[in-house]
């Protein structure tokens, strides 16, 4: 399959030049700077924009990164992205998923799901990554790093998405269509969900749909930002809210009212410091593996004027569990938040309906050599796809999480490049996995 060869077809949408880039017309992806002598001051804009353009890899991730798809708004990155691999001979489903609560109006999204046209059964190995960002979008930039260097494989490529997770979907892609082309038979479909940011509904809706062809998939391949690491496990998740309800009054007689946030400050404080209290005294418990277990208080809302006692008060909590499971956190952040308001008027519960995420540290696979191995807190897509207990999963992918959300996002060019290199070897390894089996 000539991947580089029929890509000019492709429709380019949302904001991307409408014309077909000059890396989707060359017969053969060139390497990096071949086209382009730098000097040793440095490239101008308009030889950096050649670099990406004599870069097939490097072109698609700039047009996905110039799609804006916040969670619920992934539209045109979905149609952008099936129109891609219909070029490149898959056959694509486009799956929809329903709109984001809050969102109704807003255009369908779609998960979209794609074998090679000459399959006949389902894939054995699937690579699978997520086609949302958080909030806020920010443009796609291309740079030299502050020192100065010519080589254009330390450029930066910079902006919403370009790390979390467009990095690991353009590589994913490439690893991919690299693979097809040195070994036509290799039984690969590719995966790219919408909503993991908010919780996976995407994902969701995939697992629970017919596409999941649960027992046919051998070896799953998740993209997220790793560092080039092979991830041997992430921390598991709960999300909930605590409430207060009190009743208001004047300020100047705060005995007439219950004050909500009087009420929920102590639960807070209590909660704040579950992960730092030995399992044995009442805390959540720890993990040699995963480290102590973290909560985080993200959002806090209560009262309407400084001059009135507030009657309700709402905090949302993250936890992310290095141990045990869901429903034994549970039990300890309830009991937790009982003791520590038991002598207070004003009503405080703890709601764990209001939040999707709820489960337990996910164990991954790293038995293929050649990758530095790590763990991370972060949560994924991993634990929303339900598998066969032989399944195989990996997580790995370009750039970095520290600046996954920051206004910082970018990765270099190695990185990108690096990460076609490191898919396609957990690739190889799973069909030399198969053909022993076979």
């Amino acid at each position: 399959m000539k991947f580089s060869s029929c890509i000019a077809a492709v429709a380019v949408i949302a904001g991307v030049n409408a014309s077909p880039h000059p890396a989707y017309q060359q017969q053969d992806q060139q390497a990096l700077g071949t086209t382009s002598s730098p000097s040793t001051t440095g490239y101008d804009q308009l030889k950096l924009e050649d670099i990406i353009n004599d870069s097939p890899l490097l072109s698609l991730h700039r047009d996905l990164v110039k799609i804006e798809s916040i969670s619920g708004n992934e539209h045109d990155v979905g149609l952008f992205v099936a129109q891609f691999l219909e070029s490149q001979n898959f056959t694509v489903v486009k799956q929809e998923v329903p709109p984001v609560k809050g969102q109704e109006d807003t255009k369908a999204r779609y998960n979209i799901y794609a074998v090679p046209k000459s399959s006949t059964q389902p894939p054995s190995i699937l690579l699978t990554s997520h086609i949302d960002t958080v909030p806020p979008f920010i443009p796609y930039s291309v740079r030299q790093p502050q020192d100065a260097t010519s080589d254009p494989e330390d450029l930066i490529i910079a902006g919403r998405g370009s790390v979390d997770a467009k990095g690991s979907v353009a590589a994913q892609i490439f690893a991919t269509l690299e693979t097809l082309e040195e070994n036509p038979d290799a039984s690969l479909g590719l995966l790219f969900v919408v909503g993991e940011e908010i919780g996976g509904d995407g994902m969701h809706v995939f697992s629970d749909s017919k596409l999941n062809q649960k027992e046919a998939f051998k070896t799953l391949i998740f993209g997220e930002p790793t560092e080039a690491a092979l991830v041997s496990g992430h921390k598991g998740m709960l999300g909930f809210q605590v409430l207060a309800h009190g009743s208001a009054a004047h300020s100047g007689y705060p005995w007439l009212g219950k004050s909500a946030v009087s009420a929920i400050l102590p639960a807070l404080s209590r909660v704040d410091i579950l992960g730092n209290i030995p399992a044995e005294e009442g805390g959540l418990p720890a993990s040699p593996k995963y480290g102590p277990t973290t909560l985080n208080i993200g959002k806090i809302r209560a009262g309407v004027a400084t001059n009135v006692v507030p009657s309700e008060a709402m905090a949302d909590v993250a936890v992310r569990l290095a141990e045990g499971t869901p429903e034994e956190a549970r039990k300890i952040i309830q009991r937790a938040v009982e003791d520590a308001t038991k002598d207070f008027e004003a009503e405080v519960v703890v709601d764990f309906k209001s939040h999707q995420e709820s489960y337990p540290p996910q164990d991954l696979d790293v038995d293929v050599e050649g990758f530095d191995v790590a763990t991370v807190n972060y949560g994924t897509d991993v634990p929303n796809l339900a598998v066969a207990a032989s399944t195989k999963r990996y997580l790995y992918g370009p750039g970095s999480i520290f600046v996954a959300h920051g206004d910082n996002e970018a990765l270099s060019v190695r990185q990108i490049n690096e990460a076609v290199v490191g898919y396609k070897k957990l690739i190889q390894a799973a069909v030399d996995r198969d053909g022993q089996v076979a």
